[in-house]
């Protein structure tokens, strides 16, 4: 049973690999013929079981790309991107607000397109607040309006203007568009005016189920907020609470990464089992007692149904409500199908094994949500409770070995047996954690035993207390939960200030995962002193993992890698030992950039620790905006920027004890056989001179003799012809051109493109950006000549690596095509991929 279990997860993963779906009847014609087959030889076990296991898979995968055909047909046509829709519709889940807008979900009811609008989307209303005064700042050029305290269930009539999902996409990043998809987002916009409905009675008749829940979502988060107006982590309480983390700020969730705690930090398996046994306690007590009722009853109760079986109803309901109030994430759905699987079995009287329960729960959230399986959260959700399993029983297998019976030595045994539960949990998701996020907490096992039990003791029962009580009595209930977790926090503080408690690895390879699976499992048999060397074998086999290191260029090669990091640019240059990263992409908000998004993940996972310069072409927001977070993330030996001399950045780069140099031309320097020179600006600005920040952009020259590339930031026509004029015939030439000023009218003169001659082009610009960059104009020169055009709004990030004469140029979109990928967008990359000779 467990095998086919795991088989049916197995198919679902599978399909969600896929470049394309396949139709429904093939995978279902591959369930019959395994059944089929399996009647015919089911007198051979091993072939039968087999069979079996296939006919899981073929389920699983089958059943997932059904689920999946019916999303995608579900989609926003193409006519109406970018256009007015006016559309009336209701609030459906509880809103994300921002610093600059507020997020939420959009349930439309009925719009000017019809049927060409899918009827949920997910929109972003700019702008400021309007409680106190309303400003303009941070709101869009076309929209002026202040934001209106939205709450789930209201009705409004919106203009909108909406997109296909559509998400960065980079060599391992985050693949939002696979988000979307499973959230069953099919398109995406913003609001550029709105009004209520004008029948409000409408609000509260026909919502549904799912609109009361988040109705009650969102009261309980503006009670929290209300009583803790101040509150240092008021939005933690919202978080333990609620289950919406959208006000915890960013450099507190740096420090819970850092600490490894970020688990604890939401609706976590362990506070909703928590939850589920204060309930069943609770009620058992009341229950054995017949609520004091006994004697007016003919029937005590304990004798109409048995206690633990009415504590196990009280542990379902209660952990059913808490997963509700959280908004039903994996971590919550697969407790609550856990205890529901206890629970059942308790009312049936039968025992069911940890495992069996543990698939079941697998099984069952694989299909209510076929896209579960790929998240992170399944498989961190679904391992640690498989290693506490297995930590617990060797516990209890030395507990049956123990002679003590006193209450010191059950003390110290219960502190030892959890100590090792941390342990094993710790070790045991070393590999998934490496392999997902690229780092781990080194001193998570310190900082996780004292915040398992303060938070999920402490915090979370005082927050839901006092989230449950009115508003005069919750108050100090309220204030002591933030501050339980406030005096936790200055610990952690402590603990994350080493560099060295975050151990960053690169990506390692498949087998190295594999073997690292392994030894974690060796590691966790259990026999005491008599399994060591089964432990030791585990460690080594541990060792691939922590030695893996990403290949570089060999010696007189370079890579370079044109980050998609939407309307902005960004790209790193690597060789066999140096790295330089050109600009640091765009600011999204106050608390969002290109550099934690893309650029430092990216740097992260393919083990880049250092960056020996960091160039910033100019000051403007789209190439100088994540300057900062790269700064704090990774050590700079070199800053090279074009910048004016009272800018911010350049105290920055003093603070952090990186050298500063004015760009100029005539610097040159070598790495490992590759050439750089900066070739403009020609001359120093004065400080009294009115010269555009686009005019005094970098330009970088890369060569290695057989190939070369061109980063040239906003250079405009009269830069060009500066440059043309400056330099010698050929000294311009390269195959690899960084687009000027991403495709903008204004750049890319004929003179240009022909003084460089590139073979290939990349245009490093947003998804429908407002600016229209590329202009066709630009573009058509581009085409005019033979030039392979790319743009990162279609293809990703664009790898591009140099082997002797041939030029290797990959795109992300190609390196690991996907069905929900938006790579309709690129209808052919014949020219876009693959290999150009440097040969005439």
């Amino acid at each position: 049973m467990r095998l086919w279990l795991i088989g049916f997860v197995a198919g679902c993963m599978a399909l969600q690999m896929q470049a394309t779906l396949a139709p429904v009847w093939q995978p279902l014609g591959a369930v019959l013929l395994c059944l089929l087959l399996a009647v015919v030889t089911r007198r051979r076990p091993m072939l039968f079981l087999v069979l079996l296991v296939a006919s899981a898979i073929a389920a699983g995968f089958g059943w997932s790309d059904w689920r999946a055909q019916q999303r995608m047909a579900v989609a926003l046509s193409p006519a109406w991107e970018g256009k007015d829709i006016i559309a009336t519709g209701v609030v459906a889940e509880l809103p994300q607000n921002g610093d600059d807008a507020t997020r939420f979900l959009f349930h439309i009811e009925s719009s000017n397109a019809g049927d060409a609008v899918p009827p949920r989307v997910r929109l972003s209303w700019y702008g400021t607040r309007t409680w106190g005064n309303v400003s303009e700042e941070g709101a869009k050029p076309d929209q002026r309006a202040g934001i209106p305290d939205l709450k789930p269930g209201q009705r409004w009539q919106l203009t909108l203007r909406v997109k296909r999902p559509h998400s960065l996409t980079n060599p391992g990043g985050f693949d939002g568009e696979y988000a979307m998809l499973a959230d069953n987002i099919r398109a995406i916009g913003y609001v550029r005016t709105g009004k209520r409905a004008q029948n409000v009675a409408l609000d509260e008749a026909g919502t549904g189920f799912g609109v009361e829940v988040e109705r009650w979502r969102a009261s309980v988060r503006r009670h929290i907020l209300a009583t803790l107006p101040d509150a240092r982590y008021a939005a933690v309480m919202v978080a333990l609470v609620v289950g919406d983390q959208s006000g915890i700020a960013r450099d507190d969730w740096d420090l819970f990464r850092r600490t490894g705690i970020s688990h604890l930090v939401s609706i976590s398996g362990l506070h909703i089992t928590m939850i589920a046994g204060l309930f069943a306690a609770l009620w058992m007590a009341l229950w054995r007692r017949s609520f004091g009722l006994a004697r007016w009853q003919h029937t005590p109760l304990p004798l109409r149904m048995p206690t633990p079986r009415a504590g196990a109803i009280a542990a379902m309901l209660g952990a059913f409500g808490y997963c509700l109030l959280a908004g039903m994430g994996v971590p919550a759905q697969r407790t609550l199908l856990m205890l529901s699987t206890v629970a059942i079995a308790r009312l049936t009287d039968r025992n069911v094994p940890p495992s069996l329960s543990l698939c079941w729960a697998a099984v069952v959230v694989a299909v209510v949500d076929p896209w579960a399986v790929m998240s992170a959260g399944f498989w961190l959700s679904f391992g640690a409770v498989a290693i506490i399993f297995i930590a617990a029983q060797m516990a209890l297998d030395g507990r049956r070995n123990g002679k003590a019976d006193g209450r010191r030595e059950r003390t110290q045994r219960a502190l030892v047996g959890g100590t090792r539960i941390q342990l094993a949990v710790t070790f045991g998701l070393l590999p998934l954690t490496l392999l997902l996020f690229q780092q781990t907490s080194v001193v998570s096992a310190v900082a996780n035993g004292l915040a398992i039990p303060a938070v999920s003791f402490v915090t979370t029962p005082l927050a839901l207390i006092g989230a449950a009580l009115p508003d005069p009595v919750a108050r100090p209930v309220l204030m002591l939960a933030e501050a339980s977790f406030r005096w936790l926090a200055i610990w952690l503080e402590w603990l994350a200030q080493p560099r060295w408690s975050v151990w960053v690895a690169p990506v390692a390879p498949v087998w190295a995962l594999l073997l690292s699976m392994v030894g974690v499992a060796l590691l966790l048999l259990p026999g005491g002193m008599r399994a060591w060397v089964w432990r030791a074998q585990g460690a080594l086999l541990l060792l691939p993992l922590v030695l893996a290191r990403v290949p570089v260029p060999p010696p007189g090669e370079f890579r370079l890698i044109a980050f998609d990091i939407g309307q902005g640019a960004a790209a790193l240059v690597e060789t066999a030992n140096h790295r330089l990263l050109f600009d640091t992409g765009p600011r999204y908000s106050d608390q969002a950039d290109a550099a934690a998004r893309v650029i430092t993940p990216y740097l992260r996972s393919h083990g880049v620790e250092l960056l020996d310069t960091l160039v910033v072409s100019h000051e403007d927001s789209d190439h100088a905006g994540g300057t900062e977070t790269v700064i704090d993330a990774v050590p700079v030996r070199t800053m090279l920027a074009s910048l004016p001399q009272r800018h911010a950045l350049r105290s920055v780069a003093d603070e952090n004890g990186i050298r500063f140099t004015d760009c100029l031309a005539g610097q040159a320097w070598t790495w490992d056989g590759v050439v750089f020179e900066v070739l403009h600006p020609l001359r120093q600005p004065a400080e009294s001179e009115h010269v555009s920040s686009n005019a005094r952009s970098c330009v970088v020259r890369i060569a290695n003799g057989r190939h070369a590339a061109l980063l040239t930031g906003d250079i405009e026509a009269a830069q060009e012809s500066a440059l043309i004029a400056a330099e010698t015939p050929g000294r311009l030439m390269a195959d690899i051109l960084l687009v000027p000023h991403h495709g903008s009218k204004t750049s890319s003169s004929g003179a240009f493109l022909d003084a460089v001659s590139p073979q290939v082009a990349v245009f490093q610009v947003g998804y429908r950006n407002r600016y229209g960059h590329p202009h066709p104009q630009v573009w058509q020169r581009y085409v005019a000549r033979d030039i392979g055009g790319l743009r990162t709004d279609r293809t990703g990030a664009v790898v591009i690596e140099t082997d002797g004469d041939v030029l290797d140029v990959q795109t992300a979109r190609t390196m690991r095509p996907r069905y929900w990928s938006s790579a309709q967008e690129v209808e052919s990359l014949a020219t876009a991929t693959g290999a150009f000779d440097a040969q005439p």
